[in-house]
């Protein structure tokens, strides 16, 4: 019988162990790198190093990633606000000294507050007319139940959701335009010298010269206000399809354009119909450009919007400014601020859903 030493499995275990730590380690890292992805389409690239870091991977590198990552903006954006505190005092305007970051908090902090008492006047509203409908019901006058709208005013929540409703259906329209023509183009040099030309012309085009006509027309052939849409949401919406539409066009007929000529060549061998060359070859390689494009509409698009809801009066951020504008009152200013703030954080996340659909997209064509 041979006796085992005992040293030699102590070594054996601790082996063993080792093996299993790393195996652990690869798998941790392996879905640190994967969820890098994501951070990344989120804006949070800065996760990745900080996770490598509690991890135990190379302590310092990471440290350097996260200054580099989220301490250096983290670092401007403090020096912005103390720049900002520091100089908005002195600039003194009709209605008053611009408003430091502690003000334009504190009036964020009211529009929220209000916001919240109009959603409960709202609601109120609301459940006496449905108790009102419903105590005709039951005397069986039926033919008194009206469906009473609430005229109240709206509440700076609701006012972004309409601005965000009127861009997406603006830009929706403007890529389903965009889109079929910028293919074209690509595909077919006589399509692409008839279209080009105009995409030159029109593109340069101001929102505020587009914004008349666009009103003329809609009031024109569009004229209940009882429809589906109201006149307004229309107005807002068409000049932002005609502003935004113009950089998807461009990149759709540019990556088309620029697809590699041996696929196209194998396509012909292939005997591709044109949808199956469409859909097989030429939207998968210009998929990028397009992706490309329509990032850059969507943000011609929400700058756009602002602009056509000041000039025309139509709901939403842009109106919001312009009456704070006209208000006039001491927390007007600030107000304004919350307004840009906000505008800027959401055409922030606007890009960034869009960079998220390009991910998604560009995954599952790769797979």
């Amino acid at each position: 019988m041979t006796a085992i030493d005992p040293s030699d499995e102590r070594a054996l275990d601790a082996e063993a162990t080792a093996k299993a730590r790393a195996a652990r380690r690869a798998k941790l890292f392996t879905r640190i790198n994967k969820a890098d992805a994501w951070f990344q389409v989120l804006g949070l690239s800065w996760m990745t190093p900080v996770l490598k870091a509690l991890a135990g991977d190379n302590p310092k590198a990471q440290g350097k990633e996260i200054w580099k990552l989220l301490g250096v903006p983290v670092l401007a954006i403090v020096g912005f606000l103390m720049l900002w505190g520091t100089l908005a005092p002195k600039v003194q305007t009709s209605l008053g000294a611009i408003p430091g970051p502690a003000a334009v908090w504190g009036e964020a902090v009211n529009l929220h507050q209000d916001a919240l008492a109009k959603s409960e006047k709202k609601a109120a509203f609301l459940e006496r007319v449905e108790a009102r409908n419903e105590r005709f019901i039951a005397n069986g006058q039926p033919e008194k139940v009206k469906d009473i709208p609430y005229t109240g005013s709206p509440s700076y929540y609701e006012q972004i959701w309409t601005s965000i409703k009127t861009v997406f259906f603006g830009f929706l329209i403007g890529s389903a335009i965009a889109i079929p023509l910028g293919i074209l183009a690509g595909l077919s040099p006589y399509a692409n010298a008839a279209i080009n030309p105009l995409v030159q012309i029109f593109k340069p085009v101001s929102p505020l010269a587009w914004l008349p006509i666009v009103t003329m027309v809609v009031s024109a052939l569009y004229t209940t206000n009882d429809g589906l849409f109201a006149k307004s949401f229309l107005v807002s919406a068409i000049t932002v399809t005609l502003c935004s539409l113009w950089p998807t066009l461009i990149n759709t007929s540019l990556g088309v354009a620029s697809i590699d000529k041996d696929l196209v060549s194998v396509s012909k061998v292939l005997k591709m119909g044109t949808w199956q060359k469409i859909t097989k070859l030429v939207l998968p390689s210009a998929l990028p450009l397009i992706f490309t494009g329509l990032r850059l509409s969507l943000g011609v698009g929400w700058m756009v919007l602002i602009a056509a809801e000041m000039l025309a009066q139509n709901p939403g951020l842009g109106k919001f400014v312009w009456d704070e504008f006209q208000n006039g009152s001491s927390q007007s200013l600030a107000k304004i601020i919350v307004a840009v703030l906000t505008i800027g954080i959401i055409g922030f996340l606007l890009d960034r859903v869009m960079f998220a659909l390009q991910s998604l997209f560009t995954f599952s064509n790769n797979r």
